[in-house]
């Protein structure tokens, strides 16, 4: 199904997400933010797709079950990248630091698969209408993002070409 298609992208960059942003803990820098809660991400589906109170119920135990069953998994992920990051010196223990990166690409196949799972239970609770506007949507937006990245990537061509004029320009002012 098309959808699955969309979903999967989407899921596996949540699962991948935890390592990333325990590295930006370590000081990685990035953007703020964070995982929208429940109920908020809910409340986003019900305005798309117009939920019946049975269906925000199902999909809020899901969601709270995979949040719950994650939790654990996040925090040693998180320990892992900090562990792993602590590691690099030059009197370094390969042993273990094969050991932790082994454990941490465990946690997230873990993660992996539970949210695989979890959008294949999410999907059972929508009526085939809704997983049709959900389709449509997360193509709409995946247009959109698509679209978003070849701008920046057209504004970066046109700055870099820009600092190159103007350093020129200021080599000339100086003779």
């Amino acid at each position: 199904m098309q959808l699955t298609k969309l979903f999967v992208p989407a899921v596996a960059a949540m699962a991948f997400s935890v390592p990333a942003m325990a590295q930006q803990q370590m000081g990685g820098g990035g953007m703020g933010g964070g995982t929208p809660s429940v109920d908020d991400q809910v409340s986003q589906l019900d305005e798309m797709l117009d939920l019946d109170d049975g269906q925000k119920e199902e999909l809020n135990n899901l969601m709270t079950q995979m949040q719950d069953e994650n939790s654990a998994k996040e925090e040693e992920a998180r320990e892992l990248q900090q562990q792993l990051g602590e590691k690099v010196q030059p009197d370094y223990d390969e042993a273990s630091i094969r050991a932790d990166a082994e454990r941490l690409g465990e946690l997230t196949a873990e993660m992996t698969a539970n949210s695989v799972i979890m959008q294949s239970q999410i999907e059972g609770v929508f009526t085939p209408e809704q997983r049709d506007e959900l389709e449509e949507a997360m193509a709409q937006q995946q247009e959109q993002m698509q679209q978003m990245q070849e701008q920046m990537q057209e504004q970066g061509g046109q700055q870099g070409q820009g600092q190159g004029q103007g350093q020129g320009q200021g080599e000339d002012a100086l003779q």
